[in-house]
């Protein structure tokens, strides 16, 4: 990546120079200067006998001058020429990349920590200090989005595309954690940011459909105040993503806060999943029901428990309805217009798909 950054600096200051500029590396190959076609070439020599100077160094018709960090050579910046301009020159120039390369350095460090957070790859104990170190805040709101891509196979990179949707480095971190995973940690400064938590996911799966027509899902972690608490985040995105292929197949976004009773369901044993059905309907198994039987459930569900409202949905007469409900009542035990029945039975419907689930994953 120092070689991107730098031929960048390089290309950008090319037409204010008269002379040739460009960099070496501590293997002795030129991997930015201002004539591409150099790019490449190796010279191990010249590296090893400028590296030791700590200042200019003229040498056939070039000015040398070594920089990095922590006081070691790691590069050795070259300009074309021998006089007090070309010294003057490559004085700027390294000054200008050492810290540019620190930069970067700080926002792959901060970046890198983020990530050994949230995959539990570091003791809780340095996380305040390391923290401390890279200039972070540690107490501020921030959140967890998942970004999942489905079927990618385009020329567009997954941790570019989100990369370039949030540009500002400083406070919102993206990092690659799968060959289709994508993680946005985001920092939550105001109220108003705190409302948009949706909304930007929302944004992310319109910019990837309507702009490079790929599928994604976004799971939406926890809000956390403290940055060792993002770990537990990025697991609530984790789980969001999980209960929404079982519960919610048609959602492109779920909220781990929004995910209610599912996932509590989610989280019990398959043979408590089945006791229980098993003692909801002793008079007769779910599978009994017809298609039109489960969608009329459905639409009654979606509708409130309210009959007329249901009635005119499904485009048939009350009276009909109310025939498929007294019949679901004898099949079944539970009267749908009853309450406490109706939390019964849409508890069993998502007790079931999560039952159906589990199997399909285990084939």
């Amino acid at each position: 990546m120092s070689n991107k950054l730098f031929q960048s600096l390089i290309y950008q200051m090319k037409e204010e120079l008269d002379s040739a500029v460009g960099v070496i590396d501590d293997k002795g190959v030129i991997i930015a200067c201002s004539q591409l076609t150099r790019i490449g070439e190796t010279d191990k020599l010249v590296f090893e006998a400028v590296s030791y100077s700590t200042s200019a160094v003229v040498y056939n018709g070039y000015t040398y001058k070594p920089f990095g960090t922590h006081g070691k050579a790691e590069y050795v910046v070259f300009v074309e020429g021998t006089g007090d301009d070309a010294k003057h020159i490559a004085g700027l120039l390294t000054v200008s990349l050492s810290s540019v390369k620190a930069l970067y350095d700080e926002k792959y460090d901060k970046a890198n920590f983020i990530k050994n957070i949230i995959l539990d790859n570091i003791l809780p104990s340095d996380i305040y200090l390391k923290a401390k170190e890279l200039h972070l805040d540690s107490e501020v709101n921030r959140v967890v989005y998942l970004i999942r891509f489905h079927n990618h196979n385009s020329d567009a990179v997954p941790f570019e595309i989100i990369q370039n949707m949030f540009p500002d480095k400083s406070r919102d971190y993206v990092i690659s954690v799968g060959e289709n995973d994508i993680v946005l940690v985001k920092e939550l400064k105001t109220a108003q940011e705190t409302k948009s938590i949706e909304a930007n996911a929302k944004s992310i799966v319109d910019t990837v459909s309507g702009e490079f027509y790929l599928k994604v899902t976004v799971g939406i972690g926890s809000v956390v105040s403290s940055i060792k608490e993002l770990a537990h985040s990025f697991k609530d995105a984790q789980v969001a993503l999980e209960v929404g292929k079982v519960f919610d197949t048609e959602k492109t976004t779920i909220n781990y806060e929004s995910l209610g009773i599912a996932r509590l369901i989610y989280q019990l044993p398959t043979t408590l999943c089945e006791m229980f059905l098993s003692e909801v309907f002793r008079r007769g198994s779910l599978e009994s029901l017809d298609r039109e039987t489960l969608m009329t459930i459905q639409a009654f569900f979606d509708n409130n428990l309210n009959v007329s409202e249901t009635s005119r949905k499904l485009f048939v007469h009350r009276n009909t309805l109310v025939y498929r409900l007294e019949k679901i009542k004898k099949l079944t035990g539970l009267d749908l217009r009853e309450f406490d029945d109706a939390i019964i039975f849409k508890v069993a419907l998502m007790v079931k798909k999560y039952l159906v689930s589990r199997e399909n994953r285990i084939i």
